[in-house]
Protein backbone atom coordinates (compact mmCIF):
# COMPACT_ATOMS: atom_id res chain seq x y z
CA UNK A 1 0.00 0.00 0.00
CA UNK A 2 2.94 1.98 0.62
CA UNK A 3 4.80 1.67 -2.28
CA UNK A 4 1.38 2.29 -4.40
CA UNK A 5 1.02 5.96 -2.68
CA UNK A 6 4.39 6.95 -2.93
CA UNK A 7 3.70 5.84 -6.95
CA UNK A 8 1.03 7.33 -7.62
CA UNK A 9 2.00 10.78 -5.35
CA UNK A 10 5.01 10.57 -7.13
CA UNK A 11 3.38 10.50 -10.81
CA UNK A 12 0.70 12.95 -9.93
CA UNK A 13 3.53 15.81 -8.63
CA UNK A 14 5.37 15.35 -11.52
CA UNK A 15 1.90 15.31 -13.77
CA UNK A 16 1.79 18.89 -12.22
CA UNK A 17 4.38 20.44 -12.17
CA UNK A 18 4.12 19.81 -16.29
CA UNK A 19 0.95 21.15 -16.34
CA UNK A 20 1.83 23.99 -14.97
CA UNK A 21 4.87 25.14 -15.99
CA UNK A 22 3.60 27.71 -18.25
CA UNK A 23 0.68 28.57 -15.93
CA UNK A 24 0.04 31.88 -14.61
CA UNK A 25 2.76 33.14 -11.45
CA UNK A 26 2.07 34.40 -8.20
CA UNK A 27 3.09 38.24 -9.98
CA UNK A 28 0.47 37.59 -13.02
CA UNK A 29 -2.41 40.11 -12.73
CA UNK A 30 -5.76 39.84 -12.40
CA UNK A 31 -6.52 40.34 -16.11
CA UNK A 32 -3.37 38.16 -16.98
CA UNK A 33 -5.17 35.32 -15.20
CA UNK A 34 -8.55 36.01 -16.72
CA UNK A 35 -7.27 35.89 -19.88
CA UNK A 36 -5.18 32.62 -19.45
CA UNK A 37 -8.13 30.89 -17.72
CA UNK A 38 -10.44 31.52 -20.29
CA UNK A 39 -7.55 30.45 -23.18
CA UNK A 40 -7.35 26.63 -21.04
CA UNK A 41 -9.96 26.03 -18.94
CA UNK A 42 -9.91 22.16 -19.30
CA UNK A 43 -6.01 22.38 -18.37
CA UNK A 44 -6.23 24.29 -15.02
CA UNK A 45 -9.22 21.88 -14.37
CA UNK A 46 -6.97 18.73 -14.78
CA UNK A 47 -4.16 20.08 -13.09
CA UNK A 48 -6.49 20.95 -10.03
CA UNK A 49 -7.97 17.39 -10.29
CA UNK A 50 -4.03 16.47 -10.31
CA UNK A 51 -2.71 18.29 -7.66
CA UNK A 52 -6.29 17.37 -5.14
CA UNK A 53 -4.90 13.31 -6.23
CA UNK A 54 -1.86 14.31 -4.96
CA UNK A 55 -2.80 15.39 -1.90
CA UNK A 56 -4.90 12.05 -1.63
CA UNK A 57 -1.71 10.12 -2.45
CA UNK A 58 0.39 11.72 0.27
CA UNK A 59 -2.35 11.10 3.17
CA UNK A 60 -2.47 7.14 1.69
CA UNK A 61 1.53 7.24 2.25
CA UNK A 62 1.42 8.91 5.81
CA UNK A 63 -1.53 6.79 7.12
CA UNK A 64 0.67 3.63 6.00
CA UNK A 65 3.99 4.96 7.25
CA UNK A 66 2.81 5.79 10.55
CA UNK A 67 5.24 8.38 11.59
CA UNK A 68 5.22 9.66 14.99
CA UNK A 69 2.76 12.42 16.05
CA UNK A 70 4.68 15.07 14.74
CA UNK A 71 5.31 13.21 11.54
CA UNK A 72 1.86 11.91 10.78
CA UNK A 73 0.55 15.46 11.72
CA UNK A 74 2.47 17.55 9.17
CA UNK A 75 2.00 14.65 6.60
CA UNK A 76 -1.86 15.30 7.31
CA UNK A 77 -1.83 18.88 6.52
CA UNK A 78 0.88 18.58 3.62
CA UNK A 79 -2.11 16.73 2.14
CA UNK A 80 -4.92 19.01 3.20
CA UNK A 81 -2.88 21.91 1.50
CA UNK A 82 -2.67 20.02 -1.65
CA UNK A 83 -6.65 19.47 -1.45
CA UNK A 84 -7.03 23.06 -0.55
CA UNK A 85 -4.85 24.27 -3.91
CA UNK A 86 -6.43 22.17 -5.29
CA UNK A 87 -10.23 22.88 -5.14
CA UNK A 88 -8.93 26.44 -4.72
CA UNK A 89 -7.50 26.37 -8.43
CA UNK A 90 -10.73 24.39 -9.48
CA UNK A 91 -13.12 27.42 -8.31
CA UNK A 92 -10.45 29.87 -9.74
CA UNK A 93 -10.92 28.36 -13.32
CA UNK A 94 -14.66 28.19 -12.72
CA UNK A 95 -15.06 32.39 -12.18
CA UNK A 96 -15.09 35.15 -14.49
CA UNK A 97 -14.80 37.98 -12.18
CA UNK A 98 -10.93 38.38 -13.02
CA UNK A 99 -10.18 39.74 -9.25
CA UNK A 100 -12.13 36.83 -7.77
CA UNK A 101 -10.17 34.37 -10.37
CA UNK A 102 -7.00 35.82 -9.20
CA UNK A 103 -7.22 35.96 -5.49
CA UNK A 104 -8.30 32.22 -5.91
CA UNK A 105 -5.20 31.38 -7.88
CA UNK A 106 -3.59 33.36 -4.80
CA UNK A 107 -4.44 30.83 -2.60
CA UNK A 108 -3.98 27.85 -4.78
CA UNK A 109 -0.06 29.26 -4.89
CA UNK A 110 0.17 29.51 -1.05
CA UNK A 111 -1.61 26.55 -0.41
CA UNK A 112 0.36 24.77 -2.66
CA UNK A 113 3.52 25.95 -1.63
CA UNK A 114 4.24 27.57 1.81
CA UNK A 115 0.99 25.47 3.64
CA UNK A 116 2.86 22.32 1.79
CA UNK A 117 6.18 22.77 2.02
CA UNK A 118 6.36 23.42 6.10
CA UNK A 119 4.22 20.37 7.01
CA UNK A 120 6.24 18.04 4.38
CA UNK A 121 9.38 19.00 6.31
CA UNK A 122 7.92 17.76 9.39
CA UNK A 123 6.76 14.78 7.85
CA UNK A 124 10.41 14.31 6.46
CA UNK A 125 12.15 15.20 9.82
CA UNK A 126 10.22 12.83 11.90
CA UNK A 127 10.32 9.44 9.16
CA UNK A 128 14.17 10.51 8.74
CA UNK A 129 15.09 9.24 12.11
CA UNK A 130 14.41 5.23 11.15
CA UNK A 131 16.53 5.48 8.50
CA UNK A 132 19.89 4.64 7.38
CA UNK A 133 22.44 7.74 8.25
CA UNK A 134 23.02 8.59 4.73
CA UNK A 135 19.51 9.27 4.08
CA UNK A 136 18.24 10.60 7.46
CA UNK A 137 20.92 13.31 7.10
CA UNK A 138 19.71 14.06 3.20
CA UNK A 139 16.18 14.22 4.88
CA UNK A 140 17.33 16.60 7.57
CA UNK A 141 18.65 19.19 4.76
CA UNK A 142 15.98 18.91 2.53
CA UNK A 143 13.46 19.46 5.55
CA UNK A 144 15.34 22.53 6.54
CA UNK A 145 15.46 23.72 3.17
CA UNK A 146 11.29 23.27 2.72
CA UNK A 147 10.92 24.64 6.45
CA UNK A 148 12.82 28.20 5.20
CA UNK A 149 10.81 28.13 1.82
CA UNK A 150 7.75 29.69 3.82
CA UNK A 151 10.15 32.80 4.47
CA UNK A 152 8.83 33.49 1.14
CA UNK A 153 5.89 35.05 2.37
CA UNK A 154 8.09 37.75 2.92
CA UNK A 155 10.14 37.33 0.12
CA UNK A 156 9.76 36.15 -3.29
CA UNK A 157 14.06 35.38 -3.72
CA UNK A 158 12.96 32.79 -1.27
CA UNK A 159 10.87 31.14 -3.76
CA UNK A 160 14.08 28.94 -5.48
CA UNK A 161 13.01 26.83 -2.20
CA UNK A 162 9.47 25.81 -2.83
CA UNK A 163 10.56 23.54 -5.35
CA UNK A 164 13.61 22.43 -3.64
CA UNK A 165 10.83 21.04 -1.06
CA UNK A 166 8.45 19.78 -3.39
CA UNK A 167 10.37 17.68 -6.00
CA UNK A 168 13.77 16.89 -3.69
CA UNK A 169 10.77 16.15 -1.04
CA UNK A 170 8.79 13.66 -3.01
CA UNK A 171 12.48 11.93 -4.43
CA UNK A 172 13.10 11.22 -0.77
CA UNK A 173 9.80 10.09 0.38
CA UNK A 174 10.31 7.24 -2.35
CA UNK A 175 13.91 6.31 -1.01
CA UNK A 176 12.82 6.25 2.18
CA UNK A 177 10.08 3.87 0.95
CA UNK A 178 11.87 1.90 -1.35
CA UNK A 179 15.30 1.77 0.71
CA UNK A 180 16.00 -0.86 3.16
CA UNK A 181 15.82 0.92 6.48
CA UNK A 182 18.45 -0.90 9.24
CA UNK A 183 17.75 -3.12 11.88
CA UNK A 184 18.77 -2.18 14.90
CA UNK A 185 19.58 -4.67 17.74
CA UNK A 186 17.09 -4.78 20.35
CA UNK A 187 18.75 -3.77 23.53
CA UNK A 188 20.29 -6.68 25.69
CA UNK A 189 17.55 -7.83 28.71
CA UNK A 190 18.69 -6.82 32.02
CA UNK A 191 20.95 -9.86 33.97
CA UNK A 192 19.12 -11.77 36.57
CA UNK A 193 17.90 -10.41 40.12
CA UNK A 194 20.23 -11.71 43.18
CA UNK A 195 18.40 -10.24 45.74
CA UNK A 196 17.49 -12.59 48.02
CA UNK A 197 19.80 -15.31 46.83
CA UNK A 198 22.18 -17.11 49.60
CA UNK A 199 25.31 -19.03 48.41
CA UNK A 200 24.49 -22.68 49.27
CA UNK A 201 26.25 -24.17 53.12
Amino acid sequence: MKRIAVIAYGVLTIAGGVLGAAGTRPGSSAAEVAVYYAAHQGLVQLLALVVFGAGLSLAAWTAAERPPAPGFAGGLLASGSLLLSGLAMWTAAQNADPAVARAFTSLSFAAGAFGFAVPLALLIASVARAQARWLAITGYVIAALAGLSVFGMLTDVLYPLIPVGRFGGLIWLVLATFVKRPDYPDPAPPPPSTDGLRPAV
